[in-house]
């Protein structure tokens, strides 16, 4: 039996977050047409549940539809790239401030204990275990703001963010100063100052898309 078919109890949110691991993967790249018929077969679906998941992640921005042509994997632009840090600097800085002011003492000691998960990926270095913790003191601090509508947005940006090509610690330094800003972040949490937690949080995503922007222009300038 093709271990890819989906039991016929799933339903389309299962079918969506299939495709959308294969997306975030770059199995799907940006700019790929989705051969519904394929793909129906693929999973052993009928077309139904697949075009009601498209629709999902087209609300999501990871996919979109055009009228007469299909449905294709969204290609993120530069702009959207600068759009989307954009408005991730306000909504993670708002985290940020909210953290400082709510946090709890066992919220500080969680935090302490995922940074030094940082360090230690750093100091491997091991990028993807730095990733995971960085994703890891991100997440936390969304928590601690218990703001569900701020997770939410925030959420969904990240899976655009996700259909970029490339990693901002991939750049040269990155890593090093992702993690002086984390440093910098933390302490400003311990000491609950939210003016200076959010100006911080703000600093530190507009510096991952700035090292984002010096990969594309590395890989243009290399072409």
């Amino acid at each position: 039996m093709n271990a890819s078919r989906i039991a016929p109890i799933a339903l389309y949110q299962e079918v969506a977050e299939r495709l959308r691991q294969r997306i975030f993967s770059h199995e799907l790249p940006p700019g790929t047409w989705v051969d519904e018929q394929a793909l129906a077969e693929h999973y052993g679906i009928s077309r139904t549940p697949l075009r009601e998941a498209l629709k999902v992640l087209a609300s999501e921005g990871l996919v979109t539809l055009k009228p007469r042509r299909g449905c294709y994997v969204t290609e993120i632009s530069e702009r959207d790239l600068d759009e989307v840090f954009s408005v991730m600097a306000m909504l993670e800085g708002e985290c940020a401030r909210l953290s400082a002011t709510r946090a709890t003492d066992s919220d500080l000691v969680r935090l302490r204990a995922i940074h030094a998960d940082l360090e230690k990926a750093a100091a491997a270095p091991d990028i993807d275990g730095f990733f995971e913790a960085n994703q890891a003191f991100h997440l936390a601090l969304q928590e601690i703001a218990d703001n569900r509508w701020l997770l939410h947005v925030i959420e969904d940006l990240r899976k655009v963010i996700k259909l970029s090509r490339h990693h901002s610690l991939f750049s040269d330094g990155r890593l090093e100063q992702s993690l002086a800003e984390h440093r910098s972040i933390l302490q400003a949490l311990l000491a609950r100052d939210g003016v200076k937690a959010e100006s911080l949080m703000r600093a530190h995503i507009l510096s991952g898309r700035a090292a984002l922007a010096r990969i594309a222009e590395s890989k243009t300038q290399a072409a």
